[in-house]
């Protein structure tokens, strides 16, 4: 049981890093950042590897998800993440 509640938090981090990356997408937005700059705009300590390695999970995870695009090193929101953000008023 404990294994089970360990994957449920570390899944809830993973989506709060999903949800901060995609909120900086749609803030910077038009302007395109690559995952590096992400890094140094959203992790606490950007030296440290856990953080570094849980924003790339991130955005490998939201262009898996279609909200995300990649354009080599840049990331940038998709349409349909910029239609959502626009119809919850953003």
């Amino acid at each position: 049981m404990a294994v089970i509640d360990d994957k449920r938090g570390a899944g809830g981090e993973d989506a709060a890093v999903e949800a901060a990356i995609l909120r900086q997408l749609l803030l910077i937005h038009p302007a395109q950042v690559t995952v590096k700059e992400l890094i140094v705009d959203v992790a606490a300590d950007p030296e440290a590897f856990a953080e570094r390695d849980a924003i790339e999970r991130a955005v490998r995870e939201l262009a898996r998800a279609g909200l995300v695009h990649r354009n080599g090193e840049f990331a940038i929101p998709s349409r349909a993440a910029l239609r959502f953000d626009e119809l919850l008023g953003g």
